[in-house]
């Protein structure tokens, strides 16, 4: 069986992409591997073993286009208003929540969050699928 280990996504400057990762959704550097034409950084917390990696490609000055295929990134959290009111606290703008019903029950509270770089990160409360 697959098991899905890391998810990348392109950054264009390593410091300012950690520091809101790591403010946002308490990840840490785990790896950072430099290598002559980009650096991968690799992030994760004690929640999971999925790990987020960010390329830098060095010598880049321009942000890179998300097209229209990027989608988003989701976590999930205990406590979906507690996460809403600490990144609004912590200045990351989250954007706001949303409960989505199917069949007449709950099937998602979430919101989303976007970082230095333009991509979007659903937060959601964990709840029926979303563990």
């Amino acid at each position: 069986m697959a098991k899905m280990i890391h998810s990348m996504i392109r950054v264009l400057e390593e410091a300012r992409s950690v520091e809101f990762y790591r403010t946002a959704f308490a990840l840490d550097i785990a790896e950072r591997l430099d290598f002559e034409t980009f650096t991968l950084i690799y992030l994760s917390n004690p929640e999971t073993e999925f790990e987020l990696e960010l390329t830098v490609n060095k010598g880049r000055d321009e942000a890179y286009d998300l097209g229209t295929g990027y989608g988003h990134l989701a976590v999930s959290v205990t406590d979906l208003d507690a996460e809403h009111r600490r990144m609004d606290d912590a200045g990351l703008a989250p954007g706001k929540i949303v409960e989505f019903n199917r069949d007449g029950s709950l099937f998602a509270r979430f919101f989303f969050v976007t970082d230095p770089d333009g991509y979007k990160i659903e937060v959601l409360q964990r709840h029926g699928r979303f563990k």
